[in-house]
């Protein structure tokens, strides 16, 4: 009897651990997501209130099927397809302080100085006022080779320096002044 109620347990715990196994223990973190396709997103955030349509990105010269998870809450997360068929992702960001984390340690909110240490090197990154303002490089750091991409936004008003399509050079106290934040967090996939 003992030998049937192991086996029967066994194969209980194999069928429930197999339901999702794209999912780890903690689905919002959006390294989970990037081999989902769009009816997986639908099995596993039935509460997400997903919409979906498509758009332009990439300054406006790339029309792509998009979808939106958890509209207008803190936890909206958007992802771009390869397709129409929304069969692969081709990236996810998102940019409000809600679940929603990066694998890496990177949260909305994280500092400049502690971006710097989880890269284990200096980060550099883009002026402000542009589509991509804020991107930060990540200059042979850890996160080099990964398919995090991260802006940053300054907490305080900037000087017309800080603005504009190209590398930010700034001593470190007045680069320490701007309080940046982690802003948006976009993984490509």
């Amino acid at each position: 009897m003992r030998k049937l109620s192991l086996i029967i347990i066994v194969i209980t715990l194999a069928a429930c651990g197999s339901s999702n196994s794209k999912m780890s223990k903690d689905k919002f973190v959006v390294e989970n997501l990037t081999n989902y396709d769009a009816e997986d997103l639908a099995e596993t955030f039935p509460e997400a209130n997903i919409q979906e349509d498509t758009g332009m990105f990439e300054e406006g010269t790339v029309e792509r099927a998009y979808t939106v998870m958890y509209p207008d809450t803190p936890d909206e997360l958007h992802i771009t397809w390869k397709s129409e068929e929304r069969e692969e992702i081709f990236d996810i960001r998102f940019s409000e302080k809600g679940k929603w984390k990066s694998a890496k340690g990177v949260e909305i909110g994280t500092s400049y100085e502690a971006l710097n240490q989880l890269n284990e090197k200096q980060i550099s990154f883009y002026g402000f006022g542009w589509d991509y303002g804020g991107a930060v490089m990540w200059n042979d750091g850890k996160f080099e080779k990964s398919n995090l991409r991260v802006f940053l936004s300054p907490e305080v008003e900037v000087a017309d320096k800080f603005y504009g399509d190209r590398i930010i050079k700034a001593s470190e106290e007045e680069i320490n002044n701007l309080n940046l934040k982690v802003s948006t967090i976009m993984l490509m996939n």
